[in-house]
Formats: C-alpha cells, structure tokens, sequence
C-alpha cells in the first residue's frame, strides 16, 4: 500500500511541474522531451527513432511531433534513400525554446527537488 501512495504522490509532484512547466515555456514536457532528443541526436531523426529514444509509445510520439511541427519548432524532410520516410530536426525557433528551458525558473515539487541537484 506504501508504495502505491508514494507512486501517487510522485504522480501528482510530476503533475504539478509539468503543469508549471507548460505554463511558463508554453510546452508539454513530451514536447520539451522530443526537442531535447534532437538536439542530443544532432541529426535528424525518424518518429520512431524519436519514440525509442523518449520512451513514449509511437502513436503518442506522432501526436506530440505534430504539436511541436505545429509550433514551428521542428521541421520535417523527406528521407534521401526512401522517400516515404520522414525525418524531423529542430528549427532555430526550436533551439532558441531549447535554451530559454531552465528549471529554475518552475517551481519543482519538494519530492522531486533531488533529482534536480546538479
């Protein structure tokens, strides 16, 4: 039963900071998360590249690349070899998001405050 307490209460600490996240760089964290994995790739990437390197399921990575496209934060390109497959990359509107993205500026949740010590 403990367990499933902590859970919850780590659930509603992640909650919180997302909401406050969102609020402050208008992004989700999903968002926030595929910008980040393309500009750690530092090349472009494919959706399911994307979703292997997020942990998020594909049909969820699709929804949320399309909202980030939508913002002009990435961009998409037709693959060289396939022409079927599509690659996405940041804009420099999606590198200019990536670095205004400080976590001092969101209050974090005293739970999760340990796992932002640097």
């Amino acid at each position: 039963m403990k367990s499933i307490c902590t859970m919850r209460d780590i659930y509603k600490a992640i909650s919180t900071f997302e909401e406050e996240f969102e609020g402050v760089y208008g992004i989700s964290l999903n968002e926030a998360m595929v910008l980040c994995t393309l500009h750690d790739a530092g090349k472009p990437l494919s959706s399911t590249e994307i979703a292997e390197r997020t942990q998020m399921k594909t049909s969820h990575t699709s929804k949320v690349i399309r909202t980030v496209e939508e913002k002009g934060l990435i961009e998409r390109a037709l693959g060289e070899v396939d022409k079927r497959q599509m690659f996405f990359s940041l804009t420099a509107a999606g590198g200019k998001r990536l670095e205004e993205l400080q976590c001092d500026k969101v209050v974090i949740p005293e739970l999760l405050k340990p796992l932002f010590v640097s």
